[in-house]
């Protein structure tokens, strides 16, 4: 035995480098594998889709608007945390201590401070790398009337769950209010901050005469099934004595931020009446993926596709990225098959922020023009982020489901499925302030252009990227 250990340790330390090598190999497989049988939706979803869900000839208690500028979008945050009273709910994939990601947390102290319970969930991924800001964050779940819960912390012991992420987005106040789409809660997303941003969207809904059918009980029944998984960890609540000083410094400065802004800028604050801005609807409808950590069911993408292409009505879609296997692709082309216009609007290679979205629209675009799919190119020199639908003149889809694998198979995703023709209306003029930007894209990959239209080219940066990734694109592109 001793000969043998003796054998072993020499060994190792004259091929230590392969070992070394091999490990690593081995552990990213490991963490990749498992996701790689990505199929299409089972006999219970298909047989579970009625096109009656969607609609309905009566007006329902929900009032509706679309939050289409950035500054709104943290307003509106804002004054719903401000004048809850029983409970606030958020939901976020990535969550900063920023300019705007403070300005959150400090008005969610202030909930808890008044006696609003506040259960927050962030994702794991966003928990790790935003470790330098812990202490805000502390500041906040070390409250009595606060949680902070992680979805799928990262762990080491446990690859496999690496790649599963939570990429929901939204903030519930009370019974009576809440925001649901594709912004995060920091500054690319949130506020009127000069630097790199990112255009999306959310729609705020309203529950007017507090209704029991209200669809705010959609969301919530989603919200508990994912905060009482085993997978969602309560973190940030409590300080050791290393960091005690930090977090109180933390709280501190965000009590100070909150009182700061409230004399400033009240009137991001103060109650408004929600009836004055908001739409009437028919129906609204959650659609949302299975909220495993592990491998999912494509249920969120069946039933959005099955919808277009059972629902009255031309189809106009927005997706930052689009990386479609070829399950994904036929469905598209079922959908452009079914006599519809249908128009996709998306990054440009080189507008698109996503290095692996453009590397892949850039080698699979071909394939995407032979399904018939109309294509414009957002290509106006900020990323575009925005996840939405319109079809025909009643259904208006906003949420956080990108048109890519990794949405359709790996992370929980939510859409929200308005019927109102006039949520339709108001959606359908906002996306034209985008497409009025866009390059027109013939079948054959040429260009439309129209007068003083010249489109992008890459930065030296970004090519050297892409030129990096494209490679191995068709290798990797089922994790994206």
């Amino acid at each position: 035995m001793t000969k043998f250990l003796s054998i072993l340790l020499r060994f190792i330390k004259s091929h230590k480098g392969i070992i070394i090598a091999l490990l690593i190999i081995s552990y990213v497989l490991a963490a990749c594998l498992p996701y790689i049988q990505q199929g299409k939706a089972s006999k219970a979803t298909i047989n579970s889709f009625s096109i009656a869900d969607y609609y309905s000839d009566n007006t329902s208690c929900d009032r509706a608007c679309i939050l289409f500028s950035n500054e709104d979008a943290l307003t509106e945050r804002l004054r719903l945390i401000n004048n809850a009273k029983d409970e606030i709910i958020l939901s976020s994939f990535d969550f900063h201590a920023d300019k705007s990601g403070k300005l959150v947390l400090a008005s969610l102290i202030d909930a808890a401070n008044r006696g609003v319970k506040v259960n927050v969930l962030i994702d794991g991924v966003s928990y790790f790398t935003n470790s330098k800001n812990r202490a805000y964050f502390t500041a906040l779940g070390s409250m009595d009337n606060a949680t902070i819960k992680i979805y799928n912390p990262l762990n080491a012991l446990k690859p496999h769950k690496g790649m599963a992420r939570m990429h929901d987005k939204y903030l519930i106040a009370d019974n009576s209010c809440y925001i649901l789409g594709g912004r995060n809660t920091y500054d690319y997303f949130l506020g009127e901050g000069n630097g790199y941003k990112n255009y999306d969207w959310d729609v705020l809904v309203y529950n007017s005469t507090d209704s029991n059918n209200s669809s705010i009980y959609q969301i919530r029944e989603y919200y508990k099934s994912v905060w009482n998984l085993k997978d969602c960890k309560i973190k940030c609540n409590s300080t050791d004595v290393f960091n005690k000083s930090k977090v109180e410094k933390a709280r501190k400065e965000l009590d100070t931020l909150y009182s700061n802004s409230i004399n400033n800028n009240e009137d991001w604050y103060n109650a408004i009446d929600y009836n004055s801005i908001t739409y009437k609807t028919n129906n609204i409808k959650l659609l949302s993926n299975p909220i495993n950590s592990s491998v999912k069911e494509p249920v969120l993408f069946y039933n959005m596709t099955e919808l277009m292409l059972e629902a009255d009505g031309d189809i106009n879609f927005h997706t930052p990225y689009i990386i479609a296997n070829n399950y994904m692709t036929s469905r598209l082309k079922m959908i452009c098959d079914s006599d519809k216009d249908v128009t996709m609007m998306t990054n440009s290679v080189a507008n698109n922020g996503n290095p692996f979205g453009a590397a892949d629209y850039k080698a699979h675009k071909n394939n995407l023009l032979k399904t018939g799919v109309h294509i414009l190119e957002y290509d106006s020199g900020v990323s575009y982020h925005g996840k939405c639908f319109t079809i025909g003149d009643r259904l208006t889809g906003v949420g956080s489901f990108n048109w890519d694998m990794r949405s359709a198979y790996l992370d929980t995703e939510l859409m929200l499925v308005i019927d109102s023709n006039e949520l339709n209306t108001s959606m359908q003029t906002y996306m034209a302030t985008y497409e009025a930007d866009a390059l027109s894209v013939n079948s054959d990959g040429s260009y439309e252009l129209r007068d003083n239209q010249t489109p992008s080219t890459l930065s030296g940066k970004r090519k050297q990227r892409i030129n990096l990734i494209s490679p191995f694109i068709d290798l990797l592109r089922y994790l994206m």
